[in-house]
């Protein structure tokens, strides 16, 4: 008798239907595992073997061998554990095997029998109800399957026992029930905090307003990372379509809490000592990186200079196109990126360029190094530069300012409204790229919604002689013009528009 039990496997988010086949015969006592898996598959057969002494039952003494099919993909990861139980107690006549036909399967077994959790149970509860079947899986991550929709029938048991008597009668899972990230006000810190600074928040506000992104140059302790830590409190809420896709990487990936789905934006600060695969994705697994785990949100990279220079030219595709492709010599895994990279640096190494009395006396030909350590190409893709001087003891003094990030916040949310009208207008785009903001537009839809008026196309052409920009500097020239006739109420771009926008162009000094 061969027992069948469904299963995935991922390649990226995307989930691929795996069939467990188990039998039991005659021969040499063995219990082997095929079909390609890695070490953590294998292993299972010591897991499967413990979790089944727990329940007071012993392998019969005969040769099992597990199928993991199609045999000729790689199988990763231990929630292969429980559909291989769940075969054996098929084979073994403790589960009817009409049942199992009903359900997809995953979860890791402990040698006491309790399911425990594992990564991706919310795209696989997703492809199960796409598939017309229930999900089995650890109760850890019930919360987190039952947003795969209504109809689908979850089975979360706390351990192997409590699953197989549900199937016997004697006991009820109860379904679980869908759960969200608390929102804690207080998890984002305010704006109100930082004293001084005026044009540097001005920056921040058009960067949130269209999901730009922002390069800030400035000495230590100048409050950049503080600027940066309060982007988030000023971008809209997920939408319930963001709030699933960026969910179901962290899911992929093993970061989502007590199976909550995500609600606020995420956000990412990798220390500088991250490696390539850290932050573009890859390793052995092809797990998420960071620019994907920060998808729909901000990713930070303080002290760019000191990331090693792959990695920051590995950044280059993912922000222009909005995905990270991960190559393997078999298979090759996407994740989504669209990011929002706010970066910070100090002018030169010692970070006192502009200070005679504390700069090292290498100046200024120690900036030139410095700041050669960053592409013109990788520059080239940062919307707006801004300088962000020390703050003065005068500004410390200061009472709190009185506008805060929820003020700002609500002139964000205008303006995003106004883009997302502006675009919705439109209709879908070729590629099916969805366009949410000013940051997403180009080509011929950015000539149509961002065209300057006479004296503002004027100067653009002038400024664009004169600075010596690339044709993606023009564009996102236009782009940062266009957020801020949004935040001025959504009218036509004017040559005030383009002149502002033209002052967060220049790169940082010294290159």
């Amino acid at each position: 008798m061969v027992a069948r039990v469904n299963t995935v496997t991922f390649q990226g988010i995307e989930v691929m239907d795996i069939d467990v086949q188990v039998q039991m015969s005659g021969g040499i006592v063995a219990f082997t595992v095929v079909g390609l898996p890695d070490k953590a598959v294998g292993e299972s057969r010591e897991r499967v073997r413990a979790a089944l002494h727990a329940l007071g039952l012993s392998l019969p003494a005969k040769r099992i061998t597990v199928n993991l099919a199609p045999a000729d993909v790689l199988k990763e990861g231990s929630h292969f554990d429980l559909p291989i139980a769940l075969g054996l107690l098929t084979v073994m006549g403790v589960l009817p095997d009409e049942e199992m036909a009903r359900y997809s399967a995953l979860g890791e077994l402990a040698l006491d029998g309790a399911v425990t959790a594992v990564a991706g149970v919310l795209p696989a509860a997703i492809n199960a109800h796409a598939g017309g079947r229930g999900l089995i899986c650890p109760e850890a991550c019930g919360g987190e399957a039952a947003w795969a929709g209504e109809e689908l029938e979850v089975l979360a048991p706390p351990t192997l026992l409590a699953l197989v008597n549900h199937f016997k009668g004697t006991q009820v899972l109860t379904p679980p029930r869908p759960r969200l990230q608390e929102d804690d006000p207080h998890a984002v810190p305010d704006l109100r905090d930082i004293k001084g600074q005026e044009t540097a928040k001005r920056a921040l506000e058009v960067a949130a307003a269209g999901a730009h992104n922002l390069l800030m140059v400035g000495p230590p302790g100048s409050g950049k990372s503080m600027l940066a830590s309060r982007l988030p409190g000023l971008l809209p809420p997920l939408d319930p379509a963001e709030a699933l896709e960026v969910s179901m990487i962290h899911s992929v990936a093993g970061h989502l809490a007590d199976g909550k789905l995500l609600t606020r934006r995420p956000y990412r600060d990798p220390h500088h000592s991250a490696s390539l695969p850290a932050l573009v994705g890859g390793g052995p697994r092809a797990k998420p990186g960071e620019i994907s785990l920060a998808h729909t949100g901000v990713l930070f990279l303080d002290e760019l200079p000191e990331f090693p220079r792959p990695t920051l030219e590995a950044l280059r595709q993912p922000l222009e196109t909005g995905r990270s492709t991960v190559s393997r010599a078999n298979a090759h895994v996407t994740y989504p990126a669209r990011v929002q990279l706010v970066a910070a640096m100090n002018p030169c190494r010692c970070g006192h360029l502009d200070d005679p009395a504390l700069a090292c006396a290498r100046a200024p030909k120690c900036a030139v190094d410095y700041q050669s350590k960053i592409s013109g190409p990788l520059f080239d893709r940062i919307d707006l530069h801004i300088d962000v001087p020390a703050v003065a003891a005068a500004d410390l003094s200061l009472p709190p300012p009185a506008e805060g990030s929820a003020d700002i916040a609500a002139r964000v949310a205008a303006a995003r409204a106004i883009q997302a009208a502006r675009f919705a207008a439109l209709g879908p785009q070729p590629g099916g790229r969805p366009l949410r903001t000013n940051a997403d537009a180009d080509g011929e839809v950015l000539e149509r919604v961002a065209a300057p008026d006479a004296p503002g196309r004027a100067l653009l052409t002038e400024a664009a002689e004169r600075l010596k920009l690339s044709a993606r500097g023009y564009h996102r020239v236009m782009r940062v013009a266009r957020t801020l006739a949004d935040l001025d109420g959504g009218g036509g771009v004017r040559r005030i528009h383009v002149a502002e926008a033209l002052s967060y162009r220049r790169v940082a000094p010294g290159r």
